[in-house]
């Protein structure tokens, strides 16, 4: 008797549970774009992500002439950003600039492309792909929108970055000096100099590509060098030790003069 009783009982809960959902689906329907983009913006701030996206998609897709279509194309980037995805962040973001040029938040979008990829960017270890797509990103940043609050943040991250890239190189350059390939050491030890002179490892690359030298006997062009560094770098904490690679260099060329005027 009680659960015939309670049958009509839920099958009326189901009927009104379904006519509310039905109710709230045609409201929705009927939002505007700029209403659609508050709903969407709300749940972004709640950080129901996966929900803002939807209501931005539907912007994207529905009003895509609308006063809010940049907004909702930056948001759902925004989205894409928040949940790690940067990738796809950056992607939206690219989508922003291209198809919306005369938007206002094309700036903000460049600068969070280069941030997408400076996210991405692993350890001076590994694969430096997204680290250099980073630099462009923030270096085309820089020069189109110079006057940005946002360039003194760019410019130190693109040093941040010119710091990994010349410790991966600088740390191969040692590596090569241990195994004693020489030859392979003046050569990263050089494109550290040439590429990251502005950085900590520009300094010490000096002196690792003189030594690189001398172990291949190639004292005149280590003589060279060092009489730069010591020109390039006269306060340099190293100074000391690239006076001490000078005597010894000297010591070697009287030596070698020596031995062939016996000869």
């Amino acid at each position: 008797m009680r659960s015939k009783l309670l049958l009509p009982l839920l099958l009326s809960v189901t009927v009104l549970i379904s006519l509310a959902g039905c109710h709230s689906s045609d409201v929705t329907k009927n939002l505007t774009a700029e209403e659609r983009f508050e709903l969407g913006k709300g749940k972004f701030n709640n950080e129901d992500y996966l929900e803002a996206i939807s209501e931005f998609e539907i912007i994207k897709l529905q009003f895509p002439a609308s006063a809010v279509a940049d907004d909702a194309q930056y948001y759902l980037a925004e989205c894409r950003f928040k949940m790690e995805e940067y990738l796809l962040a950056a992607v939206e973001y690219q989508e922003l600039k291209n198809n919306m040029p005369s938007s206002s938040l094309i700036p903000t979008c460049q600068y969070k492309i280069g941030l997408s990829y400076y996210m991405l960017a692993p350890k001076s270890t590994l694969d430096q792909q997204y680290t250099t797509r980073a630099i462009d990103e923030f270096q085309t940043f820089i020069e189109y929108y110079p006057k940005d609050g946002l360039v003194a943040d760019a410019a130190g991250k693109i040093k941040e970055l010119n710091e990994r890239l010349a410790k991966k190189i600088f740390d191969s350059a040692e590596l090569y000096m241990k195994m004693e390939y020489y030859k392979s050491a003046t050569i990263y030890f050089t494109s550290v100099i040439e590429r990251y002179h502005d950085t900590k490892y520009a300094e010490p690359s000096w002196l690792g590509k003189i030594k690189s030298l001398i172990a291949r006997s190639k004292y005149s062009e280590a003589k060279q060098d060092i009489e730069k560094f010591i020109d390039k770098y006269p306060n340099s904490e190293l100074k000391s030790d690239a006076e001490s690679l000078l005597k010894d260099i000297n010591d070697n060329i009287q030596n070698y003069s020596s031995s062939k005027g016996k000869s």
